[in-house]
């Protein structure tokens, strides 16, 4: 899963919020990765990820904010784990490779 939660009422800096949903995420001792746009969560079950969310959205309601944004995309594939890691793994032996494409306009 794929996550970007924050408050839209708050003011231009959200990291302190986010920061709250991060710790949600790491109490349930899911596998996680930050990106600068979003969090990328890894579970062996979509109602694993689905219970997350309404615990993210507690914890900065508990922050007193008004208003939150959020947008969730899911890539669910069975009977495979760790896939955090083999995807970056995977998309990095191909550029170490020395393939390289041209694209024509």
């Amino acid at each position: 899963m794929e996550i970007a939660m924050f408050p839209t009422d708050v003011g231009e800096s959200k990291s302190k919020y986010v920061a709250e949903v991060l710790k949600v995420i790491e109490k349930s001792g899911l596998a996680y990765q930050l990106t600068p746009m979003a969090t990328i969560v890894e579970a062996e079950s979509v109602e694993e990820l689905c219970s997350l969310v309404p615990k993210m959205y507690r914890a900065l309601e508990a922050m007193g904010v008004g208003r939150v944004y959020s947008v969730i995309k899911f890539d669910i594939r069975l009977r495979k784990s760790d896939r955090l890691r083999q995807k970056i793994e995977s998309v990095q032996k191909h550029l170490s490779s020395g393939e390289r494409h041209t694209e024509r306009h």
